[in-house]
């Protein structure tokens, strides 16, 4: 595999949203079918987010969010089967790592399904703390707010 046209970046506006889609597609069970609008607001509201290229193909993709201080978390890490071994994905994670709105933080987390050996080897710590997940799927319950917040204001009366 040739891998001297590969480029890494942090240029969001170099994103081809679809291309990004038809990866997500191909190698991540858990990023199935996401719509365009969507990807782009998680891209909008996610720095760093960092993306692999051969030439203009789109070939990996990572985000994190982050309060740079306290804690970040990585999200959506991904390389085309392809060029899995290349030590691509690794190099993608210490791109996202060695941001400065991650690289100060106390911790960094993420969560994956199967990849453990892969992350610890770069080296995150397997954590047994409590995760907990709050699944917005459903309409929400509404709160028991007497007077709701108004739009633009910063402040809310209870």
């Amino acid at each position: 595999m040739d891998c001297s046209q590969i480029q890494f970046s942090y240029d969001k506006d170099l994103i081809d949203l679809e291309q990004l889609q038809k990866l997500f597609n191909r190698t991540a069970f858990w990023a199935q079918d996401r719509n365009l609008e969507d990807l782009a607001i998680a891209i909008a509201n996610s720095d760093p987010v960092v993306t692999v290229w051969d030439k203009e193909r789109l070939l990996g993709f990572a985000r994190a969010t982050s309060d740079c201080v306290y804690r970040a978390t990585i999200w959506d890490v991904v390389i085309e089967p392809e060029y899995r071994g290349a030590k691509l994905g690794r190099k993608l994670v210490e791109t996202v790592l060695s941001h400065p709105r991650v690289n100060g933080v106390e911790r960094v987390y993420l969560m994956t399904t199967h990849q453990q050996s892969f992350y610890e080897r770069i080296g995150f710590q397997f954590n047994q703390s409590t995760t907990m997940v709050l699944y917005n799927s459903d309409p929400p319950t509404p709160m028991l707010i007497p007077q709701q917040m108004r739009e633009g204001e910063n402040t809310l009366n209870v």
